[in-house]
Protein backbone atom coordinates (compact mmCIF):
# COMPACT_ATOMS: atom_id res chain seq x y z
CA UNK A 1 0.00 0.00 0.00
CA UNK A 2 1.46 3.37 -0.62
CA UNK A 3 1.77 5.80 2.18
CA UNK A 4 -0.19 8.68 1.10
CA UNK A 5 1.90 12.51 0.62
CA UNK A 6 1.55 16.05 -0.23
CA UNK A 7 3.02 16.67 -3.44
CA UNK A 8 2.95 19.97 -2.33
CA UNK A 9 4.13 20.14 1.11
CA UNK A 10 2.73 23.25 2.17
CA UNK A 11 3.30 24.58 5.99
CA UNK A 12 -0.19 23.97 7.48
CA UNK A 13 1.62 25.74 10.94
CA UNK A 14 2.22 28.75 9.06
CA UNK A 15 -1.27 29.73 6.95
CA UNK A 16 -4.01 30.56 9.24
CA UNK A 17 -6.70 28.33 9.19
CA UNK A 18 -10.06 29.97 7.71
CA UNK A 19 -7.57 30.24 4.11
CA UNK A 20 -8.03 25.60 3.74
CA UNK A 21 -10.94 25.53 5.53
CA UNK A 22 -14.61 26.82 5.26
CA UNK A 23 -14.79 27.09 8.96
CA UNK A 24 -18.88 27.05 8.75
CA UNK A 25 -19.45 24.13 6.07
CA UNK A 26 -17.17 22.39 9.34
CA UNK A 27 -18.93 22.57 11.63
CA UNK A 28 -18.69 25.90 13.03
CA UNK A 29 -22.06 27.85 12.25
CA UNK A 30 -21.46 30.45 14.27
CA UNK A 31 -19.77 33.69 14.04
CA UNK A 32 -18.66 37.26 15.18
CA UNK A 33 -16.24 39.76 13.41
CA UNK A 34 -15.12 43.09 14.84
CA UNK A 35 -13.41 45.90 13.28
CA UNK A 36 -10.36 47.38 14.96
CA UNK A 37 -8.53 50.66 14.76
CA UNK A 38 -5.63 51.33 16.02
CA UNK A 39 -4.40 54.74 16.80
CA UNK A 40 -0.91 54.32 18.45
CA UNK A 41 1.15 51.80 16.20
CA UNK A 42 3.26 50.35 19.62
CA UNK A 43 -0.60 49.48 21.54
CA UNK A 44 -1.57 48.18 17.87
CA UNK A 45 1.19 45.79 17.76
CA UNK A 46 0.85 44.54 21.38
CA UNK A 47 -3.00 43.80 20.46
CA UNK A 48 -1.71 41.89 17.78
CA UNK A 49 0.85 40.25 19.93
CA UNK A 50 -1.26 39.12 22.47
CA UNK A 51 -3.82 37.63 20.40
CA UNK A 52 -1.02 35.90 17.82
CA UNK A 53 -0.57 33.10 20.02
CA UNK A 54 -4.42 32.19 19.56
CA UNK A 55 -4.91 32.46 16.15
CA UNK A 56 -6.04 29.41 14.07
CA UNK A 57 -3.81 27.97 11.84
CA UNK A 58 -3.97 25.33 9.07
CA UNK A 59 -2.79 22.01 11.19
CA UNK A 60 -5.49 19.72 10.66
CA UNK A 61 -7.85 18.51 13.81
CA UNK A 62 -9.49 14.94 13.72
CA UNK A 63 -12.04 14.33 10.71
CA UNK A 64 -14.15 11.95 10.08
CA UNK A 65 -13.42 10.47 6.07
CA UNK A 66 -10.47 12.78 5.76
CA UNK A 67 -7.27 10.88 4.99
CA UNK A 68 -3.81 12.77 6.50
CA UNK A 69 -0.70 12.78 5.49
CA UNK A 70 1.84 10.75 6.80
CA UNK A 71 3.73 12.42 9.77
CA UNK A 72 0.88 15.29 9.32
CA UNK A 73 0.41 16.50 12.99
CA UNK A 74 -3.43 16.69 14.26
CA UNK A 75 -4.61 19.55 16.96
CA UNK A 76 -7.71 19.56 19.32
CA UNK A 77 -10.59 20.75 17.58
CA UNK A 78 -11.29 24.27 19.10
CA UNK A 79 -14.43 25.45 20.55
CA UNK A 80 -13.80 28.88 19.06
CA UNK A 81 -11.77 29.94 15.89
CA UNK A 82 -9.47 33.21 16.15
CA UNK A 83 -8.09 34.88 12.64
CA UNK A 84 -6.56 37.97 12.26
CA UNK A 85 -6.34 40.22 8.86
CA UNK A 86 -5.11 43.53 7.96
CA UNK A 87 -6.54 46.55 5.82
CA UNK A 88 -3.60 48.91 3.76
CA UNK A 89 -4.37 51.62 6.30
CA UNK A 90 -3.63 48.66 9.21
CA UNK A 91 -0.22 47.73 7.69
CA UNK A 92 0.46 51.87 8.12
CA UNK A 93 -1.11 52.31 11.14
CA UNK A 94 1.72 49.39 12.22
CA UNK A 95 4.39 51.03 11.29
CA UNK A 96 5.22 48.31 8.41
CA UNK A 97 8.35 49.84 6.46
CA UNK A 98 7.52 51.24 3.40
CA UNK A 99 9.05 49.56 1.25
CA UNK A 100 7.53 46.71 2.00
CA UNK A 101 4.13 48.95 1.89
CA UNK A 102 4.85 49.67 -1.66
CA UNK A 103 5.46 46.19 -3.01
CA UNK A 104 1.46 45.54 -2.04
CA UNK A 105 -0.99 45.12 -4.82
CA UNK A 106 -2.51 48.47 -6.33
CA UNK A 107 -6.21 47.36 -5.74
CA UNK A 108 -5.11 46.01 -2.08
CA UNK A 109 -4.04 49.68 -1.29
CA UNK A 110 -6.88 51.19 -2.93
CA UNK A 111 -9.09 49.09 -0.94
CA UNK A 112 -12.39 47.82 -1.93
CA UNK A 113 -14.60 51.63 -1.37
CA UNK A 114 -11.88 52.93 -3.75
CA UNK A 115 -12.59 50.46 -6.46
CA UNK A 116 -16.13 51.09 -6.49
CA UNK A 117 -16.60 51.72 -9.98
CA UNK A 118 -15.35 48.45 -10.68
CA UNK A 119 -16.88 46.07 -8.58
CA UNK A 120 -20.83 48.08 -9.15
CA UNK A 121 -20.85 49.32 -5.73
CA UNK A 122 -21.92 52.75 -7.39
CA UNK A 123 -25.27 52.36 -9.11
CA UNK A 124 -28.64 54.15 -7.73
CA UNK A 125 -29.78 50.86 -6.48
CA UNK A 126 -26.26 49.55 -5.04
CA UNK A 127 -24.71 52.57 -3.93
CA UNK A 128 -22.28 53.06 -0.87
CA UNK A 129 -24.73 55.00 0.74
CA UNK A 130 -26.47 51.89 1.93
CA UNK A 131 -23.14 50.57 3.38
CA UNK A 132 -23.43 50.19 7.19
CA UNK A 133 -21.38 53.06 9.62
CA UNK A 134 -18.83 51.05 10.80
CA UNK A 135 -17.05 50.93 7.40
CA UNK A 136 -17.19 54.26 6.90
CA UNK A 137 -17.70 54.42 2.88
CA UNK A 138 -17.36 58.02 2.35
CA UNK A 139 -14.00 58.13 3.73
CA UNK A 140 -13.01 54.69 2.54
CA UNK A 141 -13.16 53.40 5.00
CA UNK A 142 -10.44 55.34 7.28
CA UNK A 143 -10.09 54.01 10.42
CA UNK A 144 -10.78 49.97 9.39
CA UNK A 145 -7.54 48.82 10.31
CA UNK A 146 -7.99 45.17 11.72
CA UNK A 147 -10.46 42.53 10.98
CA UNK A 148 -11.02 39.92 13.99
CA UNK A 149 -13.05 36.77 12.63
CA UNK A 150 -14.18 34.41 15.23
CA UNK A 151 -16.18 31.04 14.73
CA UNK A 152 -17.56 29.02 16.93
CA UNK A 153 -19.19 25.51 17.42
CA UNK A 154 -22.67 25.12 18.49
CA UNK A 155 -23.70 24.23 22.12
CA UNK A 156 -26.44 20.90 23.08
CA UNK A 157 -28.98 23.80 23.24
CA UNK A 158 -28.65 25.34 19.39
CA UNK A 159 -26.72 28.20 20.66
CA UNK A 160 -23.39 29.62 20.24
CA UNK A 161 -20.50 27.62 22.57
CA UNK A 162 -20.20 30.16 25.06
CA UNK A 163 -16.44 30.36 24.80
CA UNK A 164 -17.90 32.90 21.44
CA UNK A 165 -18.94 35.48 23.55
CA UNK A 166 -15.98 35.03 26.10
CA UNK A 167 -13.43 35.51 23.59
CA UNK A 168 -15.49 38.40 22.44
CA UNK A 169 -15.33 40.16 25.78
CA UNK A 170 -11.54 39.02 26.08
CA UNK A 171 -11.11 41.21 23.02
CA UNK A 172 -13.02 43.96 23.75
CA UNK A 173 -11.11 44.47 26.98
CA UNK A 174 -7.72 43.99 25.13
CA UNK A 175 -8.77 47.35 23.71
CA UNK A 176 -9.82 49.13 26.57
CA UNK A 177 -6.44 48.19 28.16
CA UNK A 178 -4.21 49.08 25.32
CA UNK A 179 -4.68 52.56 24.89
CA UNK A 180 -4.93 54.07 21.17
CA UNK A 181 -6.96 50.39 20.17
CA UNK A 182 -10.52 50.78 20.23
CA UNK A 183 -13.47 48.36 18.58
CA UNK A 184 -15.06 50.21 15.95
CA UNK A 185 -18.85 50.54 16.18
CA UNK A 186 -21.48 50.52 13.62
CA UNK A 187 -22.34 47.13 12.28
CA UNK A 188 -26.18 46.89 11.59
CA UNK A 189 -28.08 43.88 13.53
CA UNK A 190 -27.94 42.75 17.37
CA UNK A 191 -24.80 44.54 18.03
CA UNK A 192 -23.19 47.31 16.96
CA UNK A 193 -19.73 46.58 18.02
CA UNK A 194 -19.50 43.00 16.62
CA UNK A 195 -21.03 41.56 13.18
CA UNK A 196 -23.21 38.34 13.84
CA UNK A 197 -23.07 35.43 11.62
CA UNK A 198 -25.13 32.19 11.80
CA UNK A 199 -26.08 29.50 9.72
CA UNK A 200 -29.31 29.24 7.94
CA UNK A 201 -31.59 26.46 10.03
CA UNK A 202 -33.60 23.34 8.54
CA UNK A 203 -37.37 22.82 9.30
CA UNK A 204 -35.42 20.76 12.67
CA UNK A 205 -33.64 23.20 13.29
CA UNK A 206 -30.03 22.43 12.69
CA UNK A 207 -27.77 24.63 10.57
CA UNK A 208 -27.40 24.01 6.93
CA UNK A 209 -25.79 24.77 3.83
CA UNK A 210 -28.80 26.84 2.58
CA UNK A 211 -28.19 30.67 1.95
CA UNK A 212 -31.59 33.24 2.51
CA UNK A 213 -33.28 32.94 -0.81
CA UNK A 214 -33.66 28.85 -0.37
CA UNK A 215 -30.80 28.11 -2.82
CA UNK A 216 -27.97 25.21 -1.12
CA UNK A 217 -24.78 27.23 -0.51
CA UNK A 218 -21.04 26.69 -0.87
CA UNK A 219 -20.73 23.52 -2.90
CA UNK A 220 -17.87 23.60 -5.51
CA UNK A 221 -15.11 25.67 -3.58
CA UNK A 222 -11.80 24.60 -5.46
CA UNK A 223 -9.05 22.20 -4.56
CA UNK A 224 -5.55 23.52 -4.90
CA UNK A 225 -2.13 21.68 -4.40
CA UNK A 226 -1.23 20.66 -0.82
CA UNK A 227 -4.63 20.72 1.00
CA UNK A 228 -5.00 16.55 1.42
CA UNK A 229 -2.74 13.89 1.15
CA UNK A 230 -1.87 12.78 -1.85
CA UNK A 231 -4.62 9.81 -2.48
CA UNK A 232 -7.11 12.30 -1.05
CA UNK A 233 -6.25 15.17 -2.86
CA UNK A 234 -7.00 13.19 -6.23
CA UNK A 235 -10.26 12.14 -5.06
CA UNK A 236 -11.18 15.58 -3.62
CA UNK A 237 -10.02 17.90 -7.15
CA UNK A 238 -12.86 15.72 -9.25
CA UNK A 239 -15.28 18.55 -9.65
CA UNK A 240 -13.71 20.85 -7.63
CA UNK A 241 -10.07 21.43 -9.27
CA UNK A 242 -8.82 21.89 -13.15
CA UNK A 243 -10.14 20.26 -16.02
CA UNK A 244 -8.43 18.79 -19.67
CA UNK A 245 -11.65 18.85 -21.33
CA UNK A 246 -11.43 14.91 -21.73
CA UNK A 247 -12.86 14.35 -18.06
CA UNK A 248 -9.47 14.36 -16.44
CA UNK A 249 -9.32 16.27 -13.54
CA UNK A 250 -6.17 17.68 -10.99
CA UNK A 251 -6.15 20.19 -8.09
CA UNK A 252 -5.21 23.59 -9.00
CA UNK A 253 -1.79 25.01 -8.19
CA UNK A 254 -1.25 26.31 -4.86
CA UNK A 255 -0.23 29.49 -5.94
CA UNK A 256 -3.48 30.71 -7.06
CA UNK A 257 -4.83 30.93 -3.16
CA UNK A 258 -1.61 31.57 -1.61
CA UNK A 259 1.43 33.90 -1.95
CA UNK A 260 4.97 32.43 -2.66
CA UNK A 261 4.00 29.29 -4.64
CA UNK A 262 4.25 28.51 -8.29
CA UNK A 263 0.73 29.62 -10.07
CA UNK A 264 -1.42 27.94 -12.83
CA UNK A 265 1.43 30.42 -15.10
CA UNK A 266 4.13 28.00 -13.19
CA UNK A 267 4.90 31.58 -12.08
CA UNK A 268 5.44 32.82 -8.23
CA UNK A 269 4.30 36.48 -9.13
CA UNK A 270 6.59 39.42 -6.89
CA UNK A 271 5.52 40.39 -3.71
CA UNK A 272 5.87 42.53 -0.41
CA UNK A 273 9.33 42.11 0.50
CA UNK A 274 11.21 40.35 2.21
CA UNK A 275 9.63 37.11 1.45
CA UNK A 276 9.18 36.02 4.37
CA UNK A 277 6.65 38.55 4.67
CA UNK A 278 4.55 37.81 1.78
CA UNK A 279 4.96 33.91 1.86
CA UNK A 280 1.53 31.74 3.37
CA UNK A 281 -0.56 34.56 3.11
CA UNK A 282 -3.46 35.89 0.67
CA UNK A 283 -5.80 37.88 0.41
CA UNK A 284 -9.30 38.59 0.63
CA UNK A 285 -12.13 40.38 -0.05
CA UNK A 286 -14.75 41.03 2.61
CA UNK A 287 -18.34 41.90 1.43
CA UNK A 288 -21.87 42.15 3.21
CA UNK A 289 -24.47 41.30 0.96
CA UNK A 290 -28.09 42.11 1.95
CA UNK A 291 -30.40 39.84 0.34
CA UNK A 292 -34.10 41.60 0.36
CA UNK A 293 -35.78 38.03 0.71
CA UNK A 294 -39.67 39.56 0.22
CA UNK A 295 -38.90 41.27 -2.70
CA UNK A 296 -37.04 38.33 -4.13
CA UNK A 297 -39.72 35.81 -2.88
CA UNK A 298 -42.34 38.28 -4.49
CA UNK A 299 -41.19 38.70 -7.77
CA UNK A 300 -40.19 34.90 -7.99
CA UNK A 301 -43.99 34.32 -7.88
CA UNK A 302 -45.05 36.76 -10.08
CA UNK A 303 -42.59 35.30 -12.85
CA UNK A 304 -42.75 31.90 -12.05
CA UNK A 305 -46.85 32.26 -12.67
CA UNK A 306 -45.61 33.77 -15.99
CA UNK A 307 -43.44 31.12 -16.79
CA UNK A 308 -46.11 28.30 -16.08
CA UNK A 309 -48.51 30.10 -18.49
CA UNK A 310 -46.29 30.64 -21.53
CA UNK A 311 -44.33 27.06 -21.50
CA UNK A 312 -47.82 25.16 -20.14
CA UNK A 313 -46.13 23.89 -17.36
CA UNK A 314 -48.15 21.40 -15.41
CA UNK A 315 -47.61 23.36 -12.00
CA UNK A 316 -47.27 26.05 -10.40
CA UNK A 317 -44.55 24.51 -7.70
CA UNK A 318 -42.91 23.08 -11.16
CA UNK A 319 -42.52 26.65 -12.62
CA UNK A 320 -41.19 28.10 -9.55
CA UNK A 321 -38.45 25.49 -9.05
CA UNK A 322 -37.30 25.69 -12.56
CA UNK A 323 -37.00 29.51 -12.71
CA UNK A 324 -34.97 29.21 -9.53
CA UNK A 325 -32.86 26.28 -10.97
CA UNK A 326 -32.35 28.48 -14.27
CA UNK A 327 -31.37 31.83 -12.52
CA UNK A 328 -29.12 29.27 -10.16
CA UNK A 329 -27.85 26.94 -12.60
CA UNK A 330 -28.43 24.59 -9.69
CA UNK A 331 -32.10 23.00 -8.13
CA UNK A 332 -32.43 24.19 -5.11
CA UNK A 333 -31.23 21.49 -3.11
CA UNK A 334 -28.10 21.61 -5.23
CA UNK A 335 -28.20 19.68 -8.22
CA UNK A 336 -26.89 20.72 -11.28
CA UNK A 337 -28.96 21.16 -14.44
CA UNK A 338 -26.39 19.45 -16.01
CA UNK A 339 -26.85 16.58 -14.14
CA UNK A 340 -30.74 17.48 -14.27
CA UNK A 341 -31.63 19.05 -17.08
CA UNK A 342 -35.95 19.39 -16.60
CA UNK A 343 -37.95 19.14 -13.29
CA UNK A 344 -38.75 15.54 -13.76
CA UNK A 345 -35.07 14.52 -14.25
CA UNK A 346 -34.67 16.24 -10.79
CA UNK A 347 -37.59 14.40 -9.07
CA UNK A 348 -36.01 11.42 -10.74
CA UNK A 349 -32.41 12.22 -9.74
CA UNK A 350 -33.63 13.24 -6.11
CA UNK A 351 -35.79 9.47 -5.93
CA UNK A 352 -32.16 7.39 -7.60
CA UNK A 353 -29.65 9.52 -5.18
CA UNK A 354 -31.60 10.95 -1.92
CA UNK A 355 -29.41 13.71 -0.24
CA UNK A 356 -28.67 12.73 2.84
CA UNK A 357 -30.55 13.99 6.43
CA UNK A 358 -27.24 15.18 8.42
CA UNK A 359 -26.12 17.80 6.50
CA UNK A 360 -22.99 16.14 5.41
CA UNK A 361 -20.45 18.21 3.83
CA UNK A 362 -18.70 15.58 1.75
CA UNK A 363 -18.97 11.91 1.32
CA UNK A 364 -18.29 9.31 -1.77
CA UNK A 365 -21.57 8.78 -2.92
CA UNK A 366 -22.69 8.77 -6.67
CA UNK A 367 -25.06 12.14 -5.60
CA UNK A 368 -22.27 14.44 -4.08
CA UNK A 369 -20.21 13.48 -7.21
CA UNK A 370 -22.70 13.55 -9.45
CA UNK A 371 -22.73 17.67 -7.68
CA UNK A 372 -19.23 18.63 -9.12
CA UNK A 373 -18.03 16.46 -11.86
CA UNK A 374 -19.86 17.85 -14.87
CA UNK A 375 -18.64 20.39 -17.51
CA UNK A 376 -20.76 23.01 -20.16
CA UNK A 377 -18.82 21.45 -23.23
CA UNK A 378 -22.19 19.65 -24.13
CA UNK A 379 -24.42 22.43 -23.59
CA UNK A 380 -23.10 25.46 -25.83
CA UNK A 381 -26.45 27.12 -26.35
CA UNK A 382 -27.71 27.04 -22.43
CA UNK A 383 -30.55 24.41 -23.41
CA UNK A 384 -30.07 22.94 -20.17
CA UNK A 385 -28.27 25.77 -17.97
CA UNK A 386 -28.36 29.29 -19.32
CA UNK A 387 -25.39 30.54 -20.10
CA UNK A 388 -26.05 33.33 -17.96
CA UNK A 389 -26.52 31.03 -14.51
CA UNK A 390 -25.20 32.56 -11.41
CA UNK A 391 -23.04 29.52 -11.12
CA UNK A 392 -21.92 29.04 -14.95
CA UNK A 393 -21.31 32.72 -14.59
CA UNK A 394 -19.25 32.10 -11.68
CA UNK A 395 -17.13 28.81 -12.43
CA UNK A 396 -17.13 28.94 -16.18
CA UNK A 397 -15.42 25.16 -15.93
CA UNK A 398 -14.90 23.95 -19.53
CA UNK A 399 -17.41 26.72 -21.08
CA UNK A 400 -14.65 28.95 -22.61
CA UNK A 401 -12.25 26.49 -23.77
CA UNK A 402 -11.74 27.39 -27.46
CA UNK A 403 -11.02 24.18 -29.10
CA UNK A 404 -13.89 22.14 -27.21
CA UNK A 405 -15.15 21.11 -30.11
CA UNK A 406 -12.03 19.69 -31.46
CA UNK A 407 -10.56 16.11 -30.43
CA UNK A 408 -10.45 15.25 -26.38
CA UNK A 409 -6.14 15.62 -26.84
CA UNK A 410 -6.25 19.10 -28.10
CA UNK A 411 -8.43 20.40 -25.78
CA UNK A 412 -7.83 23.24 -23.35
CA UNK A 413 -10.27 22.54 -20.98
CA UNK A 414 -10.77 24.94 -17.96
CA UNK A 415 -7.61 26.20 -18.87
CA UNK A 416 -8.88 30.13 -19.22
CA UNK A 417 -11.03 29.63 -16.10
CA UNK A 418 -8.57 27.95 -13.77
CA UNK A 419 -6.58 31.90 -13.05
CA UNK A 420 -10.37 33.34 -12.42
CA UNK A 421 -10.95 30.38 -9.51
CA UNK A 422 -11.69 32.04 -5.86
CA UNK A 423 -12.65 30.34 -2.13
CA UNK A 424 -15.75 31.38 -1.03
CA UNK A 425 -15.44 31.79 3.24
CA UNK A 426 -18.15 33.29 5.50
CA UNK A 427 -21.60 32.36 6.65
CA UNK A 428 -25.33 34.20 6.26
CA UNK A 429 -26.32 36.83 8.98
CA UNK A 430 -29.46 37.58 10.22
CA UNK A 431 -32.78 35.55 10.18
CA UNK A 432 -35.84 35.55 7.70
CA UNK A 433 -38.70 37.94 9.20
CA UNK A 434 -36.29 39.43 10.84
CA UNK A 435 -37.89 42.36 12.80
CA UNK A 436 -34.61 44.84 11.88
CA UNK A 437 -34.68 43.31 8.34
CA UNK A 438 -31.18 42.77 8.28
CA UNK A 439 -30.48 39.50 6.52
CA UNK A 440 -27.71 38.21 4.26
CA UNK A 441 -24.27 36.80 3.70
CA UNK A 442 -20.83 37.99 4.99
CA UNK A 443 -18.44 36.34 1.99
CA UNK A 444 -15.05 36.14 2.05
CA UNK A 445 -13.37 35.67 -1.18
CA UNK A 446 -9.69 34.05 -1.02
CA UNK A 447 -7.42 34.85 -3.62
CA UNK A 448 -3.67 35.54 -4.42
CA UNK A 449 -5.11 38.53 -6.85
CA UNK A 450 -7.62 40.62 -5.68
CA UNK A 451 -7.44 42.37 -9.40
CA UNK A 452 -6.92 39.06 -11.60
CA UNK A 453 -9.67 36.82 -9.42
CA UNK A 454 -12.11 38.71 -7.67
CA UNK A 455 -12.35 41.87 -9.48
CA UNK A 456 -12.45 40.35 -12.86
CA UNK A 457 -15.16 37.70 -11.79
CA UNK A 458 -17.16 40.43 -9.92
CA UNK A 459 -16.81 43.30 -13.07
CA UNK A 460 -16.65 40.82 -15.96
CA UNK A 461 -18.31 37.86 -15.51
CA UNK A 462 -21.29 39.07 -12.55
CA UNK A 463 -21.92 42.44 -13.22
CA UNK A 464 -21.54 42.12 -17.28
CA UNK A 465 -22.72 39.32 -19.66
CA UNK A 466 -20.45 39.22 -22.59
CA UNK A 467 -18.89 36.04 -21.86
CA UNK A 468 -22.14 34.21 -21.27
CA UNK A 469 -23.68 36.02 -24.51
CA UNK A 470 -26.20 38.01 -22.49
CA UNK A 471 -24.69 41.39 -23.15
CA UNK A 472 -25.07 43.52 -20.76
CA UNK A 473 -27.61 41.58 -18.28
CA UNK A 474 -26.11 40.61 -14.97
CA UNK A 475 -26.21 37.70 -13.28
CA UNK A 476 -29.96 37.05 -12.20
CA UNK A 477 -29.13 36.09 -8.70
CA UNK A 478 -26.88 38.34 -7.41
CA UNK A 479 -25.52 41.14 -10.23
CA UNK A 480 -26.62 44.69 -10.10
CA UNK A 481 -30.15 45.31 -11.45
CA UNK A 482 -31.15 48.41 -13.09
CA UNK A 483 -34.19 49.64 -14.66
CA UNK A 484 -36.16 46.64 -17.01
CA UNK A 485 -33.01 44.05 -15.74
CA UNK A 486 -34.01 40.47 -17.24
CA UNK A 487 -32.72 37.22 -17.64
CA UNK A 488 -33.46 35.19 -20.98
CA UNK A 489 -33.96 31.36 -20.45
CA UNK A 490 -33.45 29.62 -23.39
CA UNK A 491 -36.01 26.84 -24.37
CA UNK A 492 -35.45 23.04 -25.71
CA UNK A 493 -36.18 23.84 -29.25
CA UNK A 494 -37.75 19.84 -28.90
CA UNK A 495 -40.53 21.39 -26.75
CA UNK A 496 -42.07 23.67 -29.12
CA UNK A 497 -41.84 26.21 -26.55
CA UNK A 498 -40.12 30.21 -27.26
CA UNK A 499 -37.34 31.08 -25.27
CA UNK A 500 -38.35 32.58 -22.02
CA UNK A 501 -37.66 36.76 -20.81
CA UNK A 502 -38.23 37.15 -17.10
CA UNK A 503 -38.15 40.86 -17.06
CA UNK A 504 -38.59 43.85 -14.08
CA UNK A 505 -35.45 41.67 -11.96
CA UNK A 506 -35.25 44.16 -8.82
CA UNK A 507 -31.76 44.65 -6.94
CA UNK A 508 -32.69 42.00 -4.47
CA UNK A 509 -28.79 41.87 -3.53
CA UNK A 510 -27.56 45.20 -1.88
CA UNK A 511 -23.35 45.41 -0.89
CA UNK A 512 -24.01 47.04 2.78
CA UNK A 513 -19.97 46.92 3.71
CA UNK A 514 -16.47 45.65 3.04
CA UNK A 515 -13.14 45.84 2.31
CA UNK A 516 -9.72 44.24 0.83
CA UNK A 517 -7.95 42.56 3.85
CA UNK A 518 -3.92 40.66 3.79
CA UNK A 519 -4.23 37.44 5.34
CA UNK A 520 -0.70 37.43 6.63
CA UNK A 521 1.26 33.89 7.89
CA UNK A 522 2.38 33.06 11.08
CA UNK A 523 5.36 33.99 10.56
CA UNK A 524 4.44 38.01 9.28
CA UNK A 525 2.10 38.15 12.41
CA UNK A 526 4.84 37.62 14.03
CA UNK A 527 6.87 40.09 12.37
CA UNK A 528 3.97 42.81 12.70
CA UNK A 529 3.46 42.21 16.24
CA UNK A 530 7.15 42.18 17.36
CA UNK A 531 7.70 45.33 15.08
CA UNK A 532 10.37 43.76 13.09
CA UNK A 533 9.40 43.52 9.56
CA UNK A 534 12.91 44.06 7.29
CA UNK A 535 12.35 44.57 4.17
CA UNK A 536 15.97 44.37 3.28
Amino acid sequence: MTEPRCPVDIEFGDVQGNILTAYGKFGFPFGRFGLVTVANSKSGRAFVERLRHRVTTAVRWPSHGMEFAIGRRQVPRPKVTLNLAFTYRGLCALDVPTRTLRGLPDEYIDGMAGRCDILGDNTAENSQKNWDPVWDAPNRGENVHILVTLNAQMAEDGNPVPELQAACDEIAALCAELKGVSLLSGHRGPDPLWQHLEAVRDKSGLPCAKEHFGYTDGISDPVFQGQYAEGEERKRSIGFGATDGAGNWRPLAAGEFLLGWPDEAQEIPGAAMPLDFSRNGTFFAYRKLHQDIDAFNAWVDETAALLQRVWKLATFEEARETLLAKMAGRWSDGVPLAVAPTYADWIDFNTRCPPPDDHRVRDNSERAQALVDYGYRDDPDGIACPLAAHVRRANTRDMLDPRADGPASSRMGSALNNRRRILRRGLPYGRDGAADGEHGVIMLVVCASLQRQFEFVQQQWINYGLDSSSGNDACPVIGNHGPGAKFTIPADPHSGNPPFIAPNMKQWVQTRGGDYFFVPSMTALRMIGMGVVDPT
